[in-house]
């Protein structure tokens, strides 16, 4: 019997291995795909969209139980407000049950910032012109404050979405990960140790001994 240096192949797989492990890590990852984003409600982006849709909710409700004191200013008010409140609940609606998988046919980051480029230019504008026309009415005051406090929670957003959608997307654009290897061969030589050179040692032995007599 011959003994060469030997290689012992085994196969591993980059998997989890079956058992209890793999059904926790297939039922965490059937939780997180699931309809409803539940991480979605704590990320800065959502509760400044929270905030825009309060305080555009507040802007509209003072100046439409309020004397207009010109109704072209404070008609184009509640139109740009009650507008903005339709179309940053959109978007939220749309992160929170994860819409922009289903269509993926619309840039949602994009999307996302020119809206709010419009829509914070066209508040910006109606909030300075209630102002102008206000003429100390409490109510019309505070719809324009709330207003001016829309716009700058907009124009953070403005800089969010700027940075999702153009920095983030230009820094790691072209970055692929390499395919999972579903099971790779490994080669493992056999160790020299006092075990193994005492086993070989005896089979030549056994093997001189064997011959001898024959």
């Amino acid at each position: 019997m011959s003994h060469g240096p030997g290689l012992v192949r085994t196969t591993c797989s980059s998997g989890s291995a079956p058992g209890a492990g793999a059904g926790a890590g297939q039922l965490g990852a059937s939780s997180s795909e699931g309809l409803l984003d539940p991480v979605y409600p704590r990320t800065h982006a959502a509760l400044l969209k929270v905030a825009q849709m309060v305080s555009l909710l507040i802007a509209f409700i003072c100046v439409r139980n309020s004397l207009w004191t010109s109704y072209s200013a404070y008609s184009y008010f509640e139109v740009v407000t009650i507008c903005n409140l339709i179309m940053i609940l959109a978007f939220y609606l749309v992160h929170l049950f994860r819409l922009y998988r289903v269509l993926t046919c619309i840039s949602w980051p994009l999307s996302e910032l020119l809206h709010y480029l419009i829509g914070t230019l066209l508040l910006l504008i109606a909030s300075i012109v209630a102002a102008s026309k206000s003429y100390n009415q409490s109510r019309l005051v505070a719809g324009a404050i709330f207003g001016f406090l829309a716009t700058f929670l907009c124009l953070a957003s403005v800089w969010l979405s700027y940075k999702i959608s153009c920095v983030t997307q230009s820094t790691g654009k072209i970055t692929e990960e390499e395919p999972k290897q579903t099971a790779e061969e490994v080669t493992v030589p056999l160790r020299k140790g006092p075990g193994v050179e005492r086993s070989r040692e005896r089979n030549h032995r056994s093997h001189g001994r064997w011959c001898g007599r024959g």
